[in-house]
C-alpha cells in the first residue's frame, strides 16, 4: 500500500513538473498570480519548483524514508499559496499548477491538501511497512500502468470533444442578421437584466431556443462550448418558459442569438446554424464595441 501511494504521488509530481517545463515562459508568468515578481525571479522560482518536484518524485520511487514528510511539506506549501491567492480574489487567473493552462478555481487548494495528507500518512507509516525487491517493483509498475491508462482515457475524451466541435464547424454559414428583426442594435435592452450575472465577464450572449426545434438541440454543444469563455455570460431563453423575454426582444424564431455589452446594449444579433456562426455574432459584437461611433 505504501509503495502504491508513493508511486501515485511521484506520478503527480512528474506530470506537474513536465507540464510546467513544457512552456516555461508562460508558466513563469503565471506565478504573478501569487505576487511573485519581477520576471527573472518568477523564472528562477519556476525552475526551482520543477526541480524540487522531480527530485521528490525520484525519492518517493526510491522509497526514501524522508520522502513522505517532504511531500507533505511541499503539497502543504502549494495548498497555502492557492488558498491565499483565492482569498485575494484571484480566482480564474493562471496558476501554473499543471502547466501554463491551469487556472485557479474554488477547489484549487483541495488537490494539494490531498497530496499533503497522503504524504503525512506515508511519513507516519500508516499504510504499513514498505515492501522491498520484487513486490515493490511490481506495485510501482502496476500503479504507473493505471496512471498511463487514465491519461490515455483523458486524451481520448479530449479528442472526442474536439471532433465534436469540428463537426459543428463543417458546412458552416454566417449568422443571418436582418436589421428589422430582433432587438434594435445600439439600444439598451430592458430584458438584459434576465441574463445571468457572472463576475469578470465583459459581454453577454442571449440564446433563444424552442422545445420543438431540432436545430436548437443539435447546436446545444456549440452553446456550451461558447459558454465556457470566462469573459462571456451566456443565458438560454426558452420560447415557452421565457415567453416574456422573447416578446421583449422581438425574436423572429430559433435558434437566435443576441450579443450585448456590459450595459445591456445590443451589439450584434442573428439566426445561427453552426458554432462558427455563433462565434461570429460574438466577434461582430466585440468589433462594434471597439468602435462606439459605428452606425448600427
Amino acid at each position: 500500500m505504501s509503495a502504491a501511494l508513493e508511486t501515485l504521488l511521484a506520478a503527480v509530481l512528474v506530470v506537474a513538473a513536465g507540464l510546467k517545463l513544457r512552456s516555461p515562459t508562460r508558466s513563469a508568468e503565471a506565478l504573478a498570480t501569487y505576487g511573485v515578481g519581477p520576471a527573472p525571479v518568477r523564472r528562477a522560482l519556476l525552475t526551482l519548483i520543477a526541480v524540487a518536484e522531480l527530485a521528490l518524485a525520484g525519492a518517493l520511487l526510491a522509497g526514501a524514508s524522508w520522502a513522505g514528510a517532504a511531500a507533505a511539506g511541499l503539497f502543504g506549501v502549494f495548498a497555502a499559496a492557492n488558498a491565499g491567492a483565492l482569498a485575494a480574489g484571484r480566482a480564474g487567473r493562471p496558476c501554473a499548477c499543471f502547466g501554463a493552462g491551469s487556472r485557479l478555481h474554488p477547489l484549487s487548494a483541495f488537490g494539494p491538501l490531498a497530496g499533503a495528507a497522503l504524504g503525512a500518512l506515508l511519513a507516519a507509516g500508516v499504510p504499513g511497512a514498505p515492501p522491498s525487491g520484487y513486490a515493490r517493483a511490481l506495485t510501482i509498475g502496476l500503479v504507473l500502468a493505471l496512471v498511463v491508462l487514465a491519461a490515455l482515457g483523458a486524451v481520448v475524451l479530449a479528442l472526442a470533444r474536439e471532433i465534436g466541435v469540428l463537426r459543428l464547424s463543417l458546412a458552416a454559414q454566417g449568422a443571418l442578421e436582418i436589421p428589422g428583426e430582433g432587438p434594435r442594435l445600439g439600444e439598451r435592452q430592458a430584458w438584459a437584466g434576465a441574463l445571468p450575472q457572472r463576475a469578470g465577464t465583459v459581454m453577454a450572449l442571449a440564446i433563444f431556443s424552442s422545445p420543438g426545434c431540432p436545430m436548437c438541440r443539435r447546436l446545444a454543444p456549440a452553446v456550451d462550448y461558447v459558454a465556457a469563455d470566462p469573459l462571456l455570460a451566456v443565458g438560454v431563453f426558452d420560447e415557452v418558459a421565457d415567453a416574456a423575454v422573447w416578446v421583449a426582444a422581438s425574436v423572429p424564431g430559433s435558434p437566435y442569438a443576441v450579443a450585448l455589452d456590459a450595459a445591456g446594449v445590443a451589439l450584434a444579433k442573428g439566426t445561427f446554424n453552426s458554432l462558427v456562426a455563433l462565434e461570429g455574432i460574438v466577434a461582430t459584437a466585440r468589433e462594434r464595441e471597439a468602435e462606439p461611433a459605428l452606425a448600427l
